[in-house]
Formats: C-alpha cells, structure tokens, sequence
C-alpha cells in the first residue's frame, strides 16, 4: 500500500524528528496526537521484566484516557530500576507541560537496547519539534520514526461505509527481532474515527492481537518492550458502536482485523535476515488449543526454519516438531502434511507420492504453506513465521556496535 493509499484517521495527527537520541540524522523520536474524547485500550508485555515505559504506560492508561502517545527508539528503558522509571516519567511530565496537559495523560513507549539510561536533552529538543511538526497525514514519517532493525516501515490502512458514512482505519507497527509475542507485536498502534465504546474497545484489543500479532513468531523470544495499543477517535461521524452484536460492530471489526493481520504479517516480512515468508495452518486437532500447540512447535523450530533457509524438503523436522508439541491427543498413524500442494506426510510416514525433487520445488519458493492435518477432531490454528538465515545471526551479533 502507497502512501497515497493511507487514510487519514480524524483525531489523529503524528509526527517523527530526529532528536538524536541514540544516533544522529535518524527520526527517534514520534508523537502522536488523539483528540480530546478519544478512547485507547492496549495489550503488553507478559515478559516479568517489563520496561519502565510499559510499567507507566499501563499504569496511566489505568488512570486517563489518552492525549499523547511518545515513541522512542536506541534505548529500550527496560532493566533500568526505579532510575528507569523516574526517567520515563519526567519525558512524560516534559510531553504534558509542553502540549497543556496531565501527564498521565501520556503514554510512553520504548525500543532499543536494554539495560542502558538515555538523557533528556534530546527529548527536550526534540519535543517542541514534534508538536510543532504534527500532521494527520504522517503515518509514515511515524512508522519510519519506530523502526529499529526494520528495513521497511510498515503501514496498513483500510476504508469502509456505515450507513453511507466514511470510517477510516490506519496503523503502524515495528518488529523484525525479538518477536515471539505475548501479547502483541514489539509496537503497534492502530486507530480509527469509529465511535466504539471503551469496553468494546477493551475486549476488541484482545481479540485482534490474538489472531493477529499473537500469531508470529521470528525466533521465540518475547521482547522487555511489547505493547500494542487500539485507538477510537469517534470522530467520523458514525452511529456509535455500543454492543459487538450490531452489523455496524462487524464491518468494524473485520476492518479491524484486516489491519492487525495485514502489520502482523509484514513483521514476518521484514523479519530480520529472512528469505521466505511460512504460514502454518494445522487442523483435525482436538481443539483449538491443540492446533495452535502445534502451529507454535513447528514455527518456533530452528531445525525447521534452518532447513527452510536452506530451501531442504527435510520433513522429517516438520514431523519431530508435530511430535513434541505439548498436546495430549495425538494418534502419529493419522498425521498428514502438506507443503503448499505436495503431500509429503500420510497416515504417520511419507507419502507414496512423494519425491525429493518436488518437496525441493516447493522449498525453494518465497512463500510456502505447511499444512498439518492431525485427524483428531475440528480443532483449527495458524501462525506466520520466518526462516532463519546467516544474516539473523550477524544483525543480532552486531546489534550493539
């Protein structure tokens, strides 16, 4: 999606300077406006070593309906101590001086290294700068202002109609490491002039990161820092949304959805040294647990993601992965698996179908599907993953210098 195709969220403006917080000539520093009577309800974190900005994020969300969303990146502020959190709350006491309003009324939000203290020059040169700069069409001087070990920014952005009214829907995210979420993705931020009730909202958040940010995995680890926050503006104009059960709840929704889904997979995309984007869908399991069991095994593998990096037809580590997984109901006589078209896995042993030369074919693709049928039930689940490369291990080798 161009730049031109993302649409303008009212109530919302964004802006993105290069403070020099880290390093110099690169935009650091984000702010992000909502209007007054705005609603925002988040999802963070499960990591124990919640960054400081997490900690009051969570607590001030608790407190204030959101004005002011701050987004730093090069210093994570997490295994910073008490020391951590005075130092996230006096950019926040900075931010609400600055734009006339309470500090909790500021959510802050880190990325970086953990376990290093930044200064507050830079936020103090650079604050006025943003809100000086605020713009309802910077979402993506915004998504490049996050990014960290990210190539790309990533933006997603939708439209619909209730009742012939305009409703607009547009998001950021960043993430290519650290990302076996928990909660979400590393951060996330998506908002829309719908009129949805808090409690809705609330419950909405959860819904959407699980089928979409808690569905990828590039390596297994959940980052100090994840959050992902859902905004609702109401200014467009639209019916207000008070029940989930009107029509006008699930065109929103679905929108909803399809921005989640589309962030989520462009951070698998984008993951860092990747060569091929890998969805998994398992079914026949004995619920939907099960299946996301197994989804989880075989995408969080390192034998599995090594072997795609390298385009080998190993099904043998599909196999062990579906194997190990944490699930009680499992007959190995009735599991078949597919990559895209070709059917490697029946009834517990290779297929009679099946040679090297077309399972190597299907590795060999930008994009593959592993599809797993347990035949133990109607249980369905998916993830998105990555492969793992030689470039992975160099970015986060040299991730400090």
């Amino acid at each position: 999606m161009t730049q031109s195709q993302w649409f303008p969220v009212a109530g919302v403006r964004l802006a993105a300077v290069e403070a020099g917080i880290k390093k110099a000539q690169r935009k650091d520093l984000v702010v992000i406006e909502l209007a007054q009577g705005s609603r925002a309800a988040g999802v963070f974190t499960r990591n124990r070593f919640q960054a400081a900005p997490v900690q009051v994020a969570r607590r001030n969300l608790a407190e204030k309906a959101p004005r002011y969303l701050m987004i730093n990146t090069g210093y994570a502020n997490a295994g910073t101590g008490d020391k951590g959190v005075a130092l996230c709350e006096e950019t926040c006491v900075l931010l609400s001086e600055l734009a006339l309003c309470h500090p909790a009324e500021v959510l802050p939000f880190s990325t970086g290294v953990i376990g290093e203290p930044f200064a507050m020059e830079p936020f103090e040169n650079g604050l006025p700068a943003a809100l000086e700069t605020l713009d309802e069409h910077g979402w993506g001087r915004a998504a490049e202002g996050i990014m960290t070990t990210d190539t790309v920014p990533k933006v997603a952005s939708h439209r619909l109609e209730l009742d012939g009214v305009p409703v607009n829907i547009t998001g950021i995210a960043k993430g290519a490491g650290m990302i076996r979420p928990n909660m979400a993705t590393m951060l996330g931020y998506i908002a829309t002039d719908a009129d949805i009730a808090k409690p809705v909202l609330d419950r909405w958040v959860r819904q959407l990161a699980d089928a979409s940010f808690n569905r990828i995995t590039v390596d297994g680890d959940t980052s100090t820092n994840d959050a992902c926050i859902l905004i609702a503006t109401g200014q467009s104009g639209a019916a207000p949304i008070e029940q989930e059960d009107s029509e006008a709840a699930r065109l929103v929704f679905q929108a909803l959805e399809q921005v989640f889904v589309e962030l989520a997979q462009a951070l698998i995309r984008d993951a860092e040294g990747a060569s091929k984007f890998v969805e998994i869908q398992v079914q026949g399991a004995a619920s939907d647990a099960d299946a996301l069991a197994v989804a989880e095994t075989i995408a969080h593998s390192p034998l599995v993601k090594t072997a795609l990096f390298a385009s080998d037809p190993n099904w043998g580590r599909i196999l062990a992965a579906v194997g190990r997984a944490p699930i009680d109901t499992l007959d190995v006589n009735r599991v078949a698996i597919w990559l895209d078209e070709v059917r490697i896995v029946n009834e517990g042993g290779v297929d009679d179908d099946y040679t090297e030369e077309r399972g190597a074919a299907v590795m060999a693709r930008a994009e593959i599907t592993i599809r797993v049928d347990l035949a133990a039930g109607t249980g369905r689940g998916q993830m998105w993953t990555c492969d793992f490369s030689y470039d992975y291990v160099k970015i986060n080798a040299e991730y400090r210098t």
